[in-house]
């Protein structure tokens, strides 16, 4: 589905904030930010997953939809061209950004699929996962949603390398009805980010 907007700042140019949209966040001293670009009706469970894995250590980000939208008219910025200023400015200055997106179930309504350049973080969080119960697949070059692009948001701190997780619908839905299965895929992911 092509995106609606092509821009925040056409984006800007129509939608009303804190009406149509909300940008939440909130910058720590940590070195790793979380992202959830598609938060709200956008690719819905994303910012409360984004802000548990957060906690309270890691700088937050969420670009929120506030109004349920017909397909298609959706506030969806694609990754590579997501270019919100207050976004942008904090992955700039955090050292490895960790975007956190929906997918749809398609074949596979399971597993998390694993991408961006920071492989050796990237195989990290698939292998904690793994360990914790979860169904996560490394994907890379030529997969769609791998998250390779150096554009993509989760690639444009410092080290110019970051992560992308896509979760399945399923799953999500699973997070929102049990938030202990939530808490659990949180804390496999910020276990890697401790070490």
């Amino acid at each position: 589905m092509a995106d609606q907007y092509h821009s925040f700042t056409a984006l800007a140019a129509r939608e009303i904030k804190d009406m149509h949209y909300r940008i939440r966040l909130t910058a720590r001293r940590s070195p790793i930010a979380i992202l959830a670009p598609h938060g709200g009706f956008i690719e819905p469970g994303t910012s409360e997953l984004a802000t548990a894995i957060a906690g309270r250590t890691h700088s937050l980000y969420c670009f929120e939809s506030l109004t349920l939208r017909a397909k298609g008219d959706g506030l969806h910025i694609t990754s590579t061209r997501f270019d919100e200023p207050q976004a942008l400015l904090l992955a700039a200055r955090s050292e490895i950004v960790i975007g956190v997106h929906g997918r749809k179930n398609g074949a596979d309504p399971e597993t998390v699929w694993v991408g961006g350049l920071h492989e050796e973080l990237r195989d990290a969080i698939c292998a904690a996962l793994t360990i914790s119960g979860f169904q996560a697949k490394a994907v890379g070059e030529g997969h769609p949603l791998a998250g390779r692009d150096p554009a993509n948001i989760c690639n444009k701190g410092r080290l110019g390398a970051g992560v992308q997780l896509e979760l399945p619908r399923a799953l999500r839905i699973a997070f929102a009805k049990d938030a202990a299965i939530s808490r659990a895929f949180a804390e496999a992911v910020r276990r890697t980010l401790r070490s």
